[in-house]
């Protein structure tokens, strides 16, 4: 099931190596079947806050993701981001196709009538 990693960036000054690491990025995910599907494109906040940038790459599944995250390519340029910007990284599974979520909504009715 395809797997997402997301993250929430907070606006950082340019430098060099932000943009070292921008140009290696798309070699250390392309192995591991991810691929940009937002990279700090333009958002707008529709409740709440959220300053930054959005970046989230799309891979086949979570075991892929992982790999991508822990490999030695990754974890070589990872640095080159983290000296400079502040941020959230998630991973995330997606739902199927055709996904149903009423047994979800069921599970909440239920914990609500015990509360």
């Amino acid at each position: 099931m395809t797997a997402y990693v997301i993250a929430h960036l907070q606006d950082a000054a340019p430098h060099p190596e932000i943009a070292e690491y921008i140009e290696r990025l798309p070699s250390t995910f392309a192995p591991h079947g991810g691929r940009y599907l937002v990279h700090a494109t333009a958002h707008e906040v529709l409740e709440g806050g959220w300053p930054g940038a959005v970046v989230m790459i799309g891979f086949p599944g979570a075991a892929e993701a992982r790999a991508w995250w822990d490999s030695p390519a990754y974890r070589e340029i990872a640095p080159l981001r983290s000296r400079h910007i502040e941020g959230d990284i998630i991973l995330v599974g997606g739902v199927p196709e055709g996904y149903d979520p009423a047994p979800a909504a069921r599970a909440v009715r239920e914990a609500a009538a015990r509360a």
